[in-house]
């Protein structure tokens, strides 16, 4: 599989994990949560959910990149006069973590497993619900990797892209193809739900999509229209069974993915 022209990055990468038998990476929003922040504060704060999901089955379809979308998004909330302070402090009080993830998470250090979350959300939110939802000792050690915020002297704001030159904002490819290029490299398994995720989607060796009830499945679309092997789930109480027999060999990842 050919590898995609890395585009620059203004944001540091953490050192890559050497030696690892399996390498965790997830996205962030809808993923380990139960429901995406940009996307709650869209709905709520910004231009509503109606032009959301007409802006994100632009992208799906092609006829937008997910990093102008994106942008049109979080500047609705910016124009309602929402600073970035409050938008965390409402995060923090309506974002719920996967009822599954923790144990998922604690299973996975137990086991020497990294757990890397891999976003095309703001660090500075992400940090601050994290940490509200699995206690500050376990926000610390779990690593992000996404984008960032500008927060100016009026109280305004704007996201910050990892990857600007890149029509995903954030190529989230680039925290992937590193453990590809190791001399041994780690089984990588990718954990995603949404149109951030369509740049991850080719390169993880298991790739799980979450499906919601509310029909938003445009990972899931996007995989079966390009014929991406991938194994669909709900929650990570169903997902750890299935790591664990990966990662002990009961099974294979043909037998996992279809």
């Amino acid at each position: 599989m050919s590898e995609p022209v890395a585009p620059e990055s203004t944001l540091p990468y953490p050192p890559i994990h050497q030696d690892k038998k399996v390498i965790v990476l997830s996205d962030w929003d809808g993923t380990i949560t139960t429901f995406d922040s940009n996307d709650y504060m869209t709905d709520n704060l910004g231009f509503g959910k109606a032009k959301r999901r007409e802006g994100n089955l632009e992208i799906l379809a092609g006829q937008d990149t997910f990093r102008d979308g994106f942008r049109k998004m979080l500047a609705s909330v910016v124009a309602n006069g929402h600073t970035f302070e409050q938008c965390k402090e409402i995060l923090r009080q309506n974002i719920r973590l996967d009822p599954g993830f923790k144990d998922f998470y604690d299973w996975c250090k137990s086991n020497d497993i990294p757990v890397i979350i891999v976003s095309s959300g703001m660090a500075p939110l992400i940090r601050a619900v994290l940490s509200n939802l699995v206690g500050q000792e376990a926000a610390d050690e779990i690593e992000v990797i996404g984008n960032d915020a500008t927060v100016f002297p009026d109280g305004k704001w704007e996201i910050k892209f990892r990857h600007p030159s890149s029509g995903f904002g954030h190529d989230k490819s680039q925290a992937i193809l590193p453990y590809r290029r190791l001399p041994n490299p780690p089984t990588l398994i990718f954990f995603g739900d949404g149109v951030s995720d369509i740049s991850a989607a080719k390169y993880a060796d298991v790739l799980f999509v979450k499906t919601k009830a509310d029909g938003e499945n445009d990972l899931a679309v996007y995989c079966q229209r390009e014929g991406i092997k991938h194994t669909l789930f709900s929650d990570f109480v169903k997902v750890l069974p299935v790591v664990e027999s990966i990662v002990k060999g009961e099974k294979s990842i043909d037998d996992v993915v279809v």
